[in-house]
């Protein structure tokens, strides 16, 4: 088998096989109607008939489910860790993973301080009779933690972290591949595992199915089990009354996964993609990778950041592409497969609310941003395409008895309007004979009041003809085309990287110098059948 050479090939003929799934999912716990403080006072005044709300009753509270915890901890001899400042806690639970027998249950318990939101009281005097009363605002305070980890037959490792203080906010934390690990292995589906994921799979489209199976459902399931099976710091009369715990998605992970043939191939992308792609994180690339609009100018500006960032631990580099509170991360896992993963830390960047039930409109967001990625990577190196697109732009064309002149490669004017057309995909509206003549005269150095809409209407010809844009029906507006993106910016980058300026023929102060340093050309005899154009 040959080396790969490029990226396109790496993909095309050396992945294995490739697997889709959520990764990890860190999710917010939380009672909807006690998010305000007028909420918690219909809990204390309206439903438990308390005259007035305040923060000894929270206490109460708190010390009935501290309580139960510690009776639960010592029922079931558990070990109690109590976290350090800075200390890691995946490592501890890591430690009670190690020989452990996968039978359900809890494994072991740790408490931390930390600081968060809660609900408190405060006292205010009424300004015109001078009585105290109590209010209720909200507040940061640094409260116990408690985080149980535990084994569940379906979902493997996984922990539920409570806060001690009212509203009792809890935060929950699952690992989607460790879900269809376990999934696959009840389906008696032959595998390999990998440190987050499958190595090797004896029937893939199997597994892929098993991945597609993890939805809001499931997760909703796990919870309602576990907070049946752990103390619960609201009554059974505060839940039948519908004080009942629902989930919205703090972060979630959609992983691919695609198992290399042979290390060397994964370590010949990443030399490729390293080198070819350090500008992926600028607005419009982003924009294109996450199928947003990016607004760099102007009042509607989009707010975040958008950069690449190369990342090296020990010899293994990872590439990372941000958007808004959010960024997709590409890595050579374990040396053996090639992982691109997009992190959502805030659903909202992208329309969609936090709640679980919006899971799979989430998924499709990840799932997407994931190709899109290694499409855009893809195109600057598929020699296929490059091909495609020198065939298709760079000859003159009939359609319908309709000539097209050829958009000529390295003429100024058709790389102009290459140019142009990436920055026209992020208008989603399309764009008109007036922008491309903005664009267009701003790019070939000229006064666009002066360009003639005529030669903005012949080149918006010779772009729809060819292919690379189309008019939207019933309007004088235009869009690009999914070809003529793959078309401009594989020829684009072609332009950029291999045809440079040439120097100014005008003399500078730092050419004289410049000779100076140039070592003076080697003698030539009979004897050399080096031509004068290769001397050096």
């Amino acid at each position: 088998m040959t080396l790969p050479r490029t990226v396109a090939d790496v993909l095309s003929r050396h992945v294995s096989f490739e697997i889709e799934s959520i990764d990890r999912m860190y999710l917010n716990v939380y009672q909807p109607r006690l998010q305000h403080t007028g909420g918690a006072a219909g809990f204390f005044v309206g439903h438990r008939g308390f005259t007035y709300a305040s923060s000894a009753l929270m206490a109460q509270m708190t010390e009935v489910f501290v309580a139960d915890l510690h009776h639960f901890i010592a029922v079931h001899d558990l070990p109690l860790v109590h976290f350090a400042k800075g200390q890691r806690k995946d490592d501890v639970l890591h430690e009670y993973l190690t020989g452990h027998d996968g039978s359900e249950g809890v494994l072991s318990v740790g408490r931390a301080q930390e600081k968060t939101t809660v609900i408190s009281s405060v006292r205010r005097r009424n300004p015109v009779t001078g009585a105290a009363y109590a209010w209720l605002v909200h507040t940061s305070a640094l409260v116990n933690q408690f985080y149980v980890y535990c084994f569940d037959d379906d979902f493997g490792p996984f922990f539920i972290k409570f806060c001690s203080y009212f509203p009792f906010t809890a935060r929950l934390c699952i690992n989607g591949n460790e879900w269809a690990k376990r999934q696959v292995a009840k389906a008696g589906i032959g595998f390999t595992a990998l440190d987050n994921g499958f190595a090797a799979v004896d029937d893939p489209v199997a597994v892929q199915a098993i991945c597609d199976r993890l939805g809001p459902e499931r997760i909703d399931a796990l919870l309602r089990k576990w907070l049946r099976i752990l103390p619960h710091p609201y009554t059974v009369a505060d839940q039948a009354a519908g004080y009942r715990y629902e989930i919205s998605i703090l972060q979630a992970e959609f992983s691919l996964t695609q198992m290399l043939d042979r290390p060397v191939s994964g370590r010949i992308f990443f030399e490729q993609v390293i080198r070819d792609n350090l500008d992926i994180g600028r607005p419009d690339q982003v924009g294109l990778v996450f199928n947003r609009r990016v607004v760099t100018k102007g009042r509607f500006k989009t707010p975040g950041r958008f950069n690449t960032r190369i990342v090296t631990i020990g010899v293994i580099p990872s590439l990372h592409v941000d958007y808004k509170h959010n960024k997709i991360k590409q890595y050579h896992k374990e040396g053996r497969a090639l992982r691109t993963e997009t992190t959502i830390n805030d659903t909202r960047d992208f329309g969609i609310n936090k709640g679980l039930n919006n899971l799979p409109a989430l998924r499709e967001v990840g799932f997407s941003a994931n190709r899109r990625l290694l499409r855009v990577q893809r195109i600057s190196h598929d020699p296929i395409t490059g091909a495609d697109a020198f065939s298709t732009i760079n000859n003159p064309i009939d359609v319908d008895g309709q000539h097209a002149a050829a958009l000529r490669f390295g003429d100024p004017r058709s790389q102009a309007l290459l140019a142009t057309l990436l920055t026209f995909r992020l208008h989603p509206g399309g764009f008109t004979n007036r922008d491309l003549r903005i664009h267009l005269a701003g790019l070939l150095g000229a006064d666009p009041d002066t360009w003639p809409a005529g030669r903005a209407t012949y080149d918006l010809r010779r772009l729809r003809l060819h292919g690379l844009i189309q008019r939207i029906p019933h309007t004088h507006r235009y869009q690009i085309t999914n070809a003529g993106l793959h078309h401009a910016l594989f020829l684009t980058r072609v332009h950029d990287r291999l045809i440079r300026p040439q120097p100014p023929t005008s003399p500078t102060p730092t050419r004289p110098a410049d000779h100076r340093y140039e070592p003076p050309p080697m003698p030539t005899t009979t004897r050399l059948t080096t031509s004068p154009d290769t001397q050096d």
